[in-house]
């Protein structure tokens, strides 16, 4: 009779799962990394509990690291998603037989805040993209970054994994690489596409001060631009346009997708557009649109 395999230590389960994640599901580095932090603070408080294998775990154990982390003032969201970490990890650890039971069955995580994307009028949208000074080379940048982000609806890590060899000006189109390195043709219209061109041609070729990189979108050294700095190019601009609200670079995706709908797109091009793997991602866009048409329904009939 085949004997169970011995119970993992926290660490060296944690990190074969990251592995796994990595290798065989193919998520992106960004998303590895997530889910590390996240499992390391769980981590971190089991071993606070003198537990050291994860066949030790139970449901009080997590009910007791969410009551600490809700204590702490951890965001809800930030709560559900390493709970959900946890939830995986377990799943990978029954499914190889190296821990017996889901110390997670029947643990419901906590309670989301209602809300839907916040996403910009077309009026603040044409005030955004006219704030950056193309006569600079660092504003023709910043003014061709967010340019492709509302026109393709661009996460941050498709903008700074975007090749020059990626812009596909005969066909109009972004080649675009997303979540779990898959491959998508985004099209683009024609402003977007000149205001690219122009930056190519002159600015980027300033900047790129003799060096060679493969990346559209440069800082002002010459190399790469980092994460943090398109949300800092992007808050100043917000600023500059007086844009007030819960705004971030990803607002841009969500008025992308909004703008669309709002103007006939199918749910199912939006889809594909935004390189959603489910459908149902994109339908919440649907409910924006329609709460749009309820206020406009309400401010504007003689009985609204």
């Amino acid at each position: 009779m085949r004997a169970n395999p011995p119970a993992p230590a926290l660490h060296q389960a944690v990190d074969r799962y990251l592995e796994h994640l990595a290798a065989e599901r193919g998520m992106s580095p960004n998303t590895v990394q997530a889910y590390a932090e996240d499992l390391h603070e769980i981590t971190g408080y089991l071993l606070e509990q003198e537990i050291t294998a994860w066949d030790q775990v139970e449901p009080l154990h997590l009910v007791g690291y969410l009551a600490k982390a809700s204590k702490k003032g951890l965001a809800p969201r930030t709560r559900a998603r390493r709970l959900s970490a946890a939830r995986g990890l377990a799943a990978y650890l029954m499914a190889r037989g190296e821990i017996k039971a889901d110390p997670l069955a029947g643990l419901s995580g906590p309670r989301l805040p209602g809300g839907l994307p916040y996403f910009l009028s077309r009026e603040e949208v044409e005030g955004l993209l006219a704030a950056p000074d193309p006569k600079t080379d660092l504003g023709a940048r910043d003014r061709a970054m967010l340019e492709l982000m509302y026109a393709a609806g661009l996460r941050v890590s498709e903008v700074l994994g975007l090749g020059v060899g990626d812009v596909q000006f005969q066909i109009g189109c972004l080649l675009i690489r997303g979540k779990g390195d898959k491959e998508r043709l985004v099209p683009v219209h024609e402003t977007a596409l000149k205001v690219l061109t122009e930056y190519l041609e002159g600015a980027r070729n300033r900047l790129l001060k003799g060096q060679r990189h493969e990346e559209v979108f440069l800082n002002n050294r010459g190399g790469p631009l980092s994460r943090m700095g398109v949300w800092k190019i992007a808050n100043k601009y917000f600023k500059q346009a007086g844009i007030t609200g819960p705004v971030t670079p990803h607002t841009l995706r969500h008025t992308f997708a909004t703008h669309l709908l709002e103007g006939g797109a199918d749910l199912r091009s939006v889809q594909l557009m935004l390189g959603h793997a489910d459908i149902g991602t994109t339908q919440v866009y649907t409910h924006v649109t329609t709460q749009r048409l309820v206020k406009v329904h309400h401010r504007y009939h003689p009985r609204g």
